[in-house]
């Protein structure tokens, strides 16, 4: 009993064309894996930023609520009194700042008033700027300006 094969022709050399194709497919495809990562990485970075700079934009409008709230409008220019210093809000990563300036004095408006009207020096109209900052991770920012008058008594 003789149990050693035979070949009737001898064996072919593998010449490693399935390797090299499959090679580079395997290149092929972890580039693409890696370059669809860096998408996402930077479409997530993207939307961040919108959000932040939308936070900034509602820090801004919050120094304004701030601002009205307070009902402090002084006819000095420059004092301390119109100014709502560095405030932090939430957890503390963003922050409003608010200035509010006077600006001058005007006659009532004849629309819509019927309080001083037709009486020059009985009431005036306190005009009023305020300026307000936020600001936000990632170097968000946002600078709001809102105008608006006071009506009270005094003179022009």
């Amino acid at each position: 009993m003789n149990n050693q094969r035979t070949f009737t022709t001898p064996p072919q050399r593998q010449r490693g064309a399935a390797l090299i194709v499959g090679l580079v497919l395997l290149m092929v495809l972890t580039v693409l894996g890696v370059s669809g990562m860096s998408t996402a990485t930077l479409e997530l970075t993207m939307a961040s930023n919108a959000q932040f700079n939308q936070d900034a934009f509602q820090s801004a409008e919050t120094g304004i609520d701030l601002v009205l709230a307070r009902r402090t409008f002084n006819t000095i220019p420059g004092d301390p009194g119109n100014v709502i210093p560095l405030t932090p809000l939430g957890d503390g990563s963003y922050s409003t700042q608010s200035l509010t300036g006077f600006q001058g004095t005007t006659p009532v408006p004849d629309i819509g008033f019927s309080a001083g009207v037709g009486t020059p020096g009985v009431m005036s109209a306190y005009h009023f700027d305020i300026v307000s900052i936020g600001t936000g991770p990632r170097n968000a920012r946002s600078t709001h300006n809102q105008s608006f008058y006071v009506i009270g008594p005094g003179g022009t």
